[in-house]
């Protein structure tokens, strides 16, 4: 992919660390067409390329993101509700932006959030979908979709549950309130909270380091796990657990991390195999 292509984000790859970054704050970040066009094909290829253990995702400007662009609605996307037909391409259209999110919730490596100022409307879908969210002390996140006369569509409604108590999703989804930074991190929808953009990006590039030192493929396996076992019952999850450790176990990567421990050296761990599609050349 030619990133130098990108225009809705500007994305680096260095020491294993993938950092996309929002950049058009004069627009206040919104989404419209080439935003989901480009970030799927970013994840598309993060995904396939073993290069990056963490994706680090943060904005520019005043605000993380508003959110879905007003204007889509009236152009690029069409919403006919006039036919039982132009209802049902309503139900496909979003089954296509919802895949990207989950995309985003789905990909082989863990992914972390610095958010600042507004976090609206579908922002709050794209960093649901995140693995760690660290957000600025003015940061605040709004269900924008209420406001708009519509339900929120692409993964609040279904992921936000599953972080903060049901009774605070549904005030908010429910009046289209602002949850402030502190609260949010006290319902446990962010992990900390900083004073500056610039503290907010460092504590997730800090997090992100951290997690490049591990093996990759014990991340993976991590996260299958955990996704896995917030959606089963404990006894699947155990089982699960047991099917993922058989698949993925080296005795070579616990002899690595316990040497580098007790020697006070970086440990080395081989990467994640680049994936190649079936009939690729």
């Amino acid at each position: 992919m030619n990133t130098a292509a990108l225009t809705c984000f500007q994305l680096t790859v260095t020491d294993h660390i993938a950092h996309l970054v929002l950049s058009r704050p004069e627009a206040m970040n919104t989404m419209g067409p080439t935003f989901w066009r480009e970030l799927d094909q970013v994840l598309t290829r993060l995904n396939q390329s073993g290069e990056a253990r963490v994706l680090v995702v943060s904005s520019t400007g005043k605000h993380f993101s508003a959110g879905m662009a007003l204007d889509v609605f009236g152009g690029a996307i069409s919403m006919d509700d006039t036919t039982p037909e132009g209802r049902a391409a309503i139900a496909d259209l979003l089954g296509g932006l919802q895949a990207t999110f989950t995309r985003l919730e789905t990909l082989r490596i863990p992914v972390i959030a610095a958010i600042q100022g507004g976090c609206v409307g579908g922002a709050v879908d794209l960093v649901t979908a995140m693995c760690v969210r660290y957000a600025t002390h003015d940061a605040f996140f709004v269900i924008q979709e209420i406001n708009i006369g519509m339900v929120a569509d692409v993964g609040t409604l279904q992921r936000l549950p599953k972080l903060v108590p049901l009774a605070v999703v549904k005030e908010l989804a429910y009046t289209g309130r602002r949850l402030p930074a502190a609260k949010a991190r006290d319902y446990g929808l962010v992990n900390d909270v900083f004073d500056t953009p610039e503290a907010c990006l460092a504590a997730a590039m800090q997090c992100a380091k951290e997690i490049v030192a591990k093996p990759p493929v014990a991340i993976w396996g991590t996260k299958q796990v955990i996704h896995y076992a917030r959606d089963h019952s404990v006894d699947d999850a155990l089982r699960q657990m047991g099917w993922v450790q058989g698949a993925i176990w080296s005795n070579a990567h616990v002899r690595e991390a316990v040497t580098a421990m007790k020697t006070q050296r970086e440990a080395q761990f081989p990467s994640l195999a680049e994936l190649k599609g079936f009939g690729a050349e």
